[in-house]
């Protein structure tokens, strides 16, 4: 995970990196939390209910896919292994 190092101006301004707010997508005039734990001081973007939409989309997309996979190898495999004895749905 590389670190990024930013100096504080004298008004406790800093810059986050280009890299780290396009992932995040973080961009001007968004408000972020901070949160402070133990000996850290955490930068969170705030959770709005599209980007939290955008998240529940993506696991269910992701589910769809697995539960895709899933049933092509449990096809194939009774394809070369046939009906298990004594299975009943």
């Amino acid at each position: 995970m590389p670190e990024y190092k930013r100096k504080i101006g004298d008004r406790g301004q800093v810059t986050i990196p280009k890299e780290l707010r396009d992932r995040r997508g973080i961009e001007g005039g968004d408000e972020i939390e901070f949160v402070e734990v133990n000996d850290e001081i955490i930068l969170k973007p705030p959770t709005d209910e599209e980007r939290l939409a955008e998240g529940y989309r993506k696991r269910a997309e992701r589910s769809r896919e697995l539960a895709d996979e899933m049933e092509e190898a449990s096809s194939e495999a009774t394809g070369h292994l046939g009906d298990a004895p004594g299975w009943s749905e």
